[in-house]
């Protein structure tokens, strides 16, 4: 019998919290149908009885306190919900507890923006993680010392896990039912809850926005003309004398304040133009891409599934229903 224990921290958002308890619960019915023993004994688990969410519209009755679990399986954080830095304050007694079980032997596993919980303990210190791509500036300025990976949906990595933004947990949890039962079983639970299996990435969904959530404000200045010019090939040189700085040292602080190299950012920007694009125009995949400021389609097409893990035909006929054919 595998142990699960779902935490119910403050500010923490009660889909994710439902969300696991009905996959392994449903995966015991699974196990039972097919002839097997139910595997997963799960618990909610509180540092009190019942837990307020959403202002108080919501109570979450705990199975378990805190102090009352004596050993389990694995750790499920669900998602936060709201200013960050305060969730995490509402649950500074919740930390211990989860190093503790770690220490144990337990797995631990983050859903979404639960990772900055997650993070808190320490535990992904030196370590990669995933989180909400809408989160990844803030995470990083929170915890410098952690590996965001950008677009993975699931990091793995002794024993702690985390997972990708708002729904693309799901696909953490089947991974993790997968682990402890079999194929069969976690195919059959993407099928019963509609999900889709192994996805890799969540790029697809990503919008890129540039970290300004900094001092340089000669940086700031540079990230903007990026951002207003994207239809014009624009050189470090020419970012750089705007700045009134050397191209070296322009380098260095672009990367430090936004996390990314100044080349980066511009196909980032640029390509974030051309999504809005096939998002709401007629334009075919040519007249976007010269919008852009490209003019190799084979280079544009290539930089544009990197980025965003579809093809632009493919994200135009995913996300456009105006799209006509090229």
């Amino acid at each position: 019998m595998k142990n699960v224990s779902i935490l119910v921290p403050e500010s923490s958002v009660m889909q994710a919290i439902a969300d696991p308890q009905y996959l392994f619960s449903a995966a015991n019915q699974f196990l039972v149908a097919a002839g097997k023993a139910p595997l997963f004994h799960v618990e909610l688990v509180g540092a009190k009885k019942d837990v307020k969410l959403n202002n108080g519209l919501f109570s979450v009755h705990t199975d378990k306190q805190l102090k009352d679990v004596v050993k389990t399986d694995l750790v499920l954080i669900p998602a936060l919900f709201g200013d960050m830095q305060a969730a995490i304050s509402k649950n500074q007694t919740l930390l211990p507890w989860i190093n503790e079980q770690y220490e144990n032997g337990a797995e631990v596993a983050s859903l979404c923006v639960g990772a900055f919980l997650l993070a808190s303990t320490g535990l992904l210190n030196g370590k990669k993680c995933s989180t909400h791509w809408g989160f990844q500036n803030e995470f990083r300025q929170m915890f410098p010392e952690v590996e965001v990976v950008d677009g993975s949906i699931i990091t793995e990595e002794h024993r702690i896990y985390s997972s990708g933004g708002a729904n693309s947990y799901w696909t953490l949890l089947l991974h993790l039912l997968e682990k402890y039962t079999d194929r069969a079983t976690a195919v059959l639970a993407s099928k019963y809850f509609a999900v889709d299996i192994d996805r890799d990435s969540q790029a697809v969904f990503a919008m890129f926005m540039g970290q300004k959530n900094h001092g340089d404000e000669s940086i700031k200045k540079a990230q903007e003309y990026i951002e207003q010019h994207t239809q014009e090939k624009i050189s470090i040189d020419e970012l750089a004398d705007m700045a009134a700085v050397g191209r070296r040292s322009f380098e260095r602080r672009f990367k430090l304040a936004t996390n990314n190299s100044v080349l980066e950012y511009i196909l980032r920007v640029k390509i974030e133009a051309a999504k809005r694009q096939f998002e709401n125009s007629r334009k075919n995949i040519n007249e976007v891409m010269y919008d852009i400021g490209y003019t190799d389609t084979k280079a544009f097409r290539a930089m544009f599934k990197k980025l965003t893990g579809l093809t632009p035909v493919e994200y135009r006929n995913k996300y456009n229903k105006m799209a006509t054919p090229d």
